[in-house]
């Protein structure tokens, strides 16, 4: 069994913590089973909680004799909400000296500059900088109760975060694609069209007559047709929406498989500005 759970800022001895359960064995189904009493270590070899209870899955499976079977989701994999008990609280350096660093989820310069800059009109010049595109360093109080009032008063600042960075997101395997909102188009013509050739095989029997000295013979009749669709050359207007950018790829008339082709075409030739991702 492999049993994994993390734990929170700030959790405290006695506070709970949700668990993920995984058979690594050849165990197929968790499904009814129990977690007996196991220890949780952290990297350092430390008991950081206990976990036990009973596990939920959402998955199953069906067998049959035969060698057939049906799996729904991961029978394999369980959780159990609320089912470990910490026993040591993880150190902090909340409370250790005078400055407190704030680390964007995201990084991004102007975000950064943004939220320093929100910091010193509410506090005053210089009690916030902008350390790099992801931390910002705040001057705190020493006192941990103002401390904890301090962050309260900072956590409600509203800060306009930067804009996005274009990207388009393509998943090679379901052919899912995801358009950022700041995705633009340099003027560029498209035209899609395909050329379809068609083959068709009607294997016909010549038979003789019946008094004929003849033998049966197999004929071949082979059909090829080649069809081309005539499709006209669309113009993408220069810097379009994202609503420009769909609408103009509908026009086209393009599949999911085509419309990878047709971003990849635009990126080769300048005209896409935005980073293209494949997973």
């Amino acid at each position: 069994m492999a049993i994994h759970a993390e734990i929170p800022a700030f959790a405290k001895p006695g506070q709970t913590l949700d668990i993920t359960v995984s058979s690594i064995a050849n165990a197929k189904s968790l499904r009814g089973g129990s977690l007996l009493m196991t220890p949780l270590r952290g990297v350092d070899g430390q008991v950081y909680a206990l976990a036990q209870g009973n596990l939920i899955v959402g998955g199953f499976g069906a067998e049959g004799r035969d060698g057939s079977k049906v799996t729904v989701n991961i029978p394999s994999v369980g959780r159990i909400p609320n089912g470990a008990l910490v026993e040591r609280a993880v150190a902090t350096s909340f409370g250790n000296n005078g400055r407190i660093v704030f680390n964007l989820h995201t990084a991004d310069f102007t975000t950064a500059k943004r939220v320093a800059k929100s910091i010193n009109q509410l506090l005053g010049p210089e009690v916030a900088s902008a350390m790099d595109a992801v931390s910002i360093s705040v001057q705190a109080p020493q006192n941990p109760a103002q401390r904890v009032d301090f962050l309260s008063l900072l956590e409600n600042l509203e800060v306009e975060p930067g804009e996005a960075a274009a990207k388009v997101v393509i998943n090679s395997r379901t052919g899912t694609i995801v358009v950022g909102q700041h995705v633009r188009v340099e003027p560029v013509a498209i035209t899609h069209g395909s050329l379809t050739v068609t083959v068709s095989e009607n294997v016909q029997v010549s038979q003789p007559n019946a008094l004929a000295q003849g033998q049966t013979a197999i004929v071949p009749n082979s059909k090829v047709g080649v069809t081309e669709d005539t499709s006209p050359m669309f113009k993408f207007n220069p810097a379009p929406t994202l609503d420009d950018i769909v609408r103009a790829v509908n026009e086209v008339g393009a599949a999911p498989g085509d419309l990878m082709a047709i971003l990849e075409a635009l990126r080769q030739a300048g005209a896409l500005k935005a980073e293209i991702m494949v997973i």
